[in-house]
C-alpha cells in the first residue's frame, strides 16, 4: 500500500515538473513545450486510470490547466508571394514554403498563437502578423491568402473522413481578384452557390465518381474554369481550392487538399 502511495505522489510530482517545463519553453521553443505537455498529460491519464483521489482538487487543477492537442498545416494561397518561412509566438515551425504548397499537419496545444509571415530566410521583413486560435480538438488548415500587399490567414476546420461509401467535399474560394462563383457539375448539378474570396462552403457529401467541375460566376451559366477528370473516392475528405489570379499571372486554377 505504501508503495502505491509513494508512486502516485512520484507521478503527481512529475506531472508537476513537466507541466512547468512546459510553460517554461511555450515561447522559447515549441518543440520542448509541446513534448512536456504531453509528458504532463500522460502522467495525469495514469493517474486517473488509478482512481488516484489523494487530492481530486488538485488532480482536476492539472487536468483544466493541459490544453488539448491539436493539429494544424499551412497552405500557401498568395499568388505573388515568395516562398516564405512561417513563426509560431516568435519560433520558426516551418521553412521555405512555396505558393500552392501544404504543409504537413502539426500537432500543437491549443491555444492562441501569434502567426508570423516573412519571406525565405528573411525573418527581419515581416510581411504579416496575426493571432490565430486553435481550439482544442480541431484539425485546422490556415490559409495564407490574397495578394502579398493585402495577405491575411485564413483558418479553415478540416473534416477527416466522410461517412462509409461516400466523399465529403468542399470549396474553399482563395482567389483575391475572382468574383464569388458558383461550383457545379459539368451538365450536372451545382454543389456549391455564391462562394466569395475568403470563404470556404460547408462540406456536402457525394457519391463517389469521376466527373468534370466547372467553376462559374455566381448565379449565371458562365464558366470561368473547368476542372476536368476530377477522380472522387469514397470515404475520403476533399477541399477544392481556387487559387491564382482571375486577371493576371498566376492564372486561375483549382488545387485538391485531403487530411
Amino acid at each position: 500500500m505504501n508503495h502505491h502511495y509513494q508512486y502516485t505522489d512520484q507521478l503527481v510530482q512529475k506531472s508537476l515538473k513537466y507541466e512547468l517545463l512546459a510553460n517554461y519553453y511555450k515561447y522559447i521553443d515549441p518543440a520542448r513545450h509541446i513534448h512536456y505537455y504531453q509528458k504532463h498529460f500522460q502522467c495525469v491519464q495514469r493517474l486517473m486510470t488509478m482512481g488516484y483521489r489523494a487530492d481530486m482538487q488538485q488532480l482536476m487543477n492539472m487536468m483544466e490547466s493541459t490544453p488539448r492537442m491539436a493539429n494544424i498545416r499551412v497552405l500557401h494561397a498568395s499568388p505573388n508571394a515568395p516562398a516564405v518561412d512561417v513563426y509560431a509566438n516568435g519560433q520558426q515551425i516551418l521553412k521555405n514554403v512555396s505558393y500552392k504548397q501544404v504543409s504537413d499537419y502539426l500537432s500543437v496545444p491549443s491555444g492562441e498563437y501569434v502567426i508570423d509571415i516573412v519571406p525565405t530566410g528573411k525573418p527581419a521583413q515581416r510581411v504579416l502578423r496575426q493571432r490565430v486560435m486553435i481550439q482544442p480538438g480541431a484539425t485546422i488548415t490556415v490559409a495564407a491568402a490574397g495578394t502579398v500587399e493585402n495577405l491575411q490567414l485564413i483558418p479553415v476546420t478540416d473534416k477527416t473522413s466522410s461517412s462509409p461509401g461516400k466523399a465529403s467535399v468542399r470549396f474553399f474560394h482563395l482567389s483575391p481578384d475572382a468574383p464569388a462563383v458558383d461550383i457545379a457539375v459539368e451538365d450536372g448539378p451545382v454543389l456549391f452557390r455564391n462562394v466569395s474570396f475568403g470563404n470556404a462552403a460547408n462540406y456536402i457529401e457525394i457519391d463517389p465518381a469521376q466527373v468534370n467541375l466547372e467553376v462559374r460566376l455566381a448565379g449565371t451559366d458562365t464558366v470561368v474554369l473547368t476542372i476536368p477528370n476530377v477522380n472522387i473516392q469514397p470515404n475520403k475528405a476533399y477541399t477544392a481550392v481556387a487559387v491564382g489570379l482571375a486577371e493576371g499571372t498566376p492564372s486561375l486554377e483549382a488545387i485538391f487538399l485531403m487530411p
